[in-house]
This record gives structure tokens, sequence and C-alpha cells, in this order.
């Protein structure tokens, strides 16, 4: 172009620009530096179920994913998710056709959003969401439209305005975009709440891709529901799952999609060229670990139930209010009550003045003065450092 320098150009495309490093890298850092228990990322601090390791062992030795896997997930995994999803939910899937196998969650949004978005169409999401939503809608060309869970007083949780959700569809609306449960807000969705959802999704012609890895950590009495089950609304969902989440071992990177075979070709053709294949011998793995008897994931259930009442017993020792969490591995925070009012100068703060690193859910919005004064602590860690965070807290109610 006449008069202009590439330096003249940004390096980075603008579709991207607004992102820069996530606020999960920022903060582990300093965790790393200060030498502070991180409650920020969720990743748990001891690894799943040896069993579910020794096979990953044994896939390595015999040779099995070494070399790239098929395309699509090794059979044995998809007839393990498959079978999954008929056991718990009464879903029927092909695994041949109806099942993907993706380098976690968060490549499977990636690819959903590629895949089916063209550039000009809108996305509602909930607002506060997982930040890979945001540049992934962003990467698509597509425009996000944040519908914002608010905090009821009566619940003493987060909910979900139906009336907002409804209004935020416009001709131009091609995607709903959910994640139940809720990351950062812990919210499960009710029946209700998610047969509206579809009742509107069927009404408006619209897909849903659904966000549920953390399927088996709802609290309380709380009911996962997934929305592929309700009327109307498996030919039009892609659910997404996750087994860093459910067995401890985020590292390894397995995630999945099911979906009709349209829209599982969909997805597919946008993410084979992302990683193409990936976590090959830990896709056995997963397979065997899919597998596990219920007891496993009852008992995993109520450690994590029980690492929530930990840190959310400290945090409110600490001053802060402490919303409901009916599901995750978060707690969400106001800071209020302790005179603060600006998360990120807050979490900026808090490793020096106690010593524990947390994350401002204003990173999870678009609206960021909406999240402002909220703060995300992860509660996946072993007991004993959850009590000890739970111990420097209470400086800040001094």
């Amino acid at each position: 172009m006449a008069g202009m320098t590439s330096s003249e150009r940004p390096l980075l495309n603008r579709r991207l620009a607004e992102f820069g490093t996530t606020i999960f890298a920022e903060m582990s850092a300093l965790a790393l530096r200060t030498g502070s228990i991180n409650l920020g990322q969720g990743f748990p601090d001891t690894d799943g179920p040896e069993e579910v390791r020794e096979a990953a062992v044994r896939a390595l030795r015999e040779g099995r994913g070494n070399q790239y896997p098929p395309g699509p997930g090794v059979p044995e995994l998809r007839i393990a998710i498959a079978a999954h999803q008929q056991r718990r939910y009464g879903l029927s899937y092909d695994p041949d056709a109806e099942v993907l196998v993706t380098a976690g969650a968060t490549e499977a949004i990636a690819a959903a959003l590629l895949g089916l978005l063209e550039p000009g169409d809108e996305v509602v999401a909930l607002e506060p969401y997982y930040d890979s939503y945001a540049a992934s809608i962003a990467m698509a060309g597509g425009t996000r439209v944040p519908v914002t869970l608010r905090p009821d007083a009566d619940a003493g949780a987060f909910r979900l305005d139906l009336d907002e959700l409804r209004a935020a569809v416009t001709p131009r609306t091609r995607l709903l975009l959910v994640n139940t449960p809720h990351n950062p807000t812990g919210t499960v969705l009710t029946r209700a709440e998610l047969t509206a959802v579809a009742e509107l999704a069927v009404e408006r012609d619209l897909l849903v891709v659904t966000d549920e890895v953390y399927e088996h950590l709802v609290f309380d009495g709380a009911e996962h529901i997934p929305l592929a089950t309700l009327p109307g609304m498996r030919e039009r969902t892609v659910t997404i799952g996750s087994a860093g989440k459910t067995f401890s071992f985020t590292g390894w990177k397995v995630g999945w999609v099911t979906s009709t075979p349209a829209l599982v070709s969909a997805v597919r053709s946008a993410k084979q060229f992302l990683t193409y294949v990936s976590a090959g011998p830990f896709q056995y793995a997963v397979a065997e670990a899919l597998a596990l008897p219920d007891a496993y994931f009852e008992a995993f259930r109520q450690d994590m139930q029980t690492k929530r009442d930990i840190l959310a017993a400290g945090l409110k020792d600490a001053g802060f209010t402490v919303y409901d969490t009916a599901g995750t591995y978060f707690i969400t925070t106001d800071i209020r009550p302790l005179g603060e009012s600006d998360g990120f100068a807050f979490c900026r703060s808090l490793p020096e003045r106690a010593g524990v690193v947390a994350i401002p859910n204003a990173v999870f919005y678009d609206h960021r003065e909406a999240g402002a004064p909220f703060v995300r602590f992860a509660f996946c860690k072993r007991a004993e450092v959850l009590k000890e965070a739970a111990s420097r807290l209470k400086s800040l109610a001094a």
C-alpha cells in the first residue's frame, strides 16, 4: 500500500487485538513470583485415579496412540463417550457419526464456532463467560451479545433473566452459547430455565453450543440437565464435554463433541485444521475412565463439595460476600464488604497482602463495570491448602 510500511500495520490480527495475554497467565506468574497459594486457575493440585494414569502408561508402552490417532478420535473413546451419554442421560449417539474427540473443551468451543458461524452472525452468550468464548467468536468473525447473570438476593446466587435472554435474540442471531454448570459463578441452570432456553431456540430456529464440562460437579441436590435432552434440542445442540475436570487430568486436554452427523461434520471441518489430532495414548485412558463405576463419580463430587465448603467458610470469615456455588470448581465473591470495588486492583494486591491469588471476574465480562466487584476463587485443591489459604485471608478482616 502506497505510503505505508509494514511496521505501521499492527502485527496482531485486529480480531484478537483486544485480548492480549490471558489473566490466568498473569495471575499464575504472580503466584510463582510471590510464593502465594494459587486459587486463580482451575486446575487440581493432585492427579486423578491411579488406574486411569496407569491406563495411559499402558497405552504408551503398547504403542496405542503414539502415532496419529484417527481424526474423529480413537474408536474406543468414541464408544465410551456415547455409552456415557446413554447411561447418564438417555441420549443415544452413533460413535462413528455423532461423536468427535477434541484437544480439550477449549478446542471444541473454537471448532464449533469457527465451523458454524459466518462473519456478522450474532452469538448470545451468558455473561460472565470463560474468556475463550469471546476470542473464538472474534476469530470466527461473529458478534457476541452478552446476557448478564446477576446476583439474586433471595437465591444468594447468580441467575439468568429469561426476559433479557429473549430480548437479546435478533434476526441476526445464529447461535446460543450456554454454559452449565456455569464458570465463573457456580450457577447450575434449573430445568425451568433450560426449558425456556430450549423453547426460545426452537421458536427462533437457533443452534445451541452447550459447554457442560462440569457436568459431574453439582452440589446440594442440584441436577445437571443436558440441553440436548429437552424437546426439539437434540437436532440443534452441540454438546461439549471434557475429561480434564471430571478425572483431574487437565493437562491431557481430552474433550469431545456430541451432536447430529451434520453438526459434528461442521465442527470436524474446522477442528481438522486446528490440531488435526491430539493426545493419542490419553484417549485410550479416558475411554477406561468413562467406564469407572458410579461410586467414583459420587465420591469425586462429595470430595469437591467438601472442599467448596472449607473455602466458602474461610472466605465468609475473611469478610467476603460469598455466593452459593451449585457446581464447578469455583466460588464467586463480592469484595465490597471489604471496602473494595475494583477486582483487578484487589487481585493484583492480594498476593502481597495475604499470600493468595484469585481472578477478577471482570475479565469474563463485556460489561466490565457489572463484574468489577466480583472475584473468583478455585477450590479444586487439597483440603490443607484451602485451610491455609483461609487462614491467610483472615488478615483481610483484621
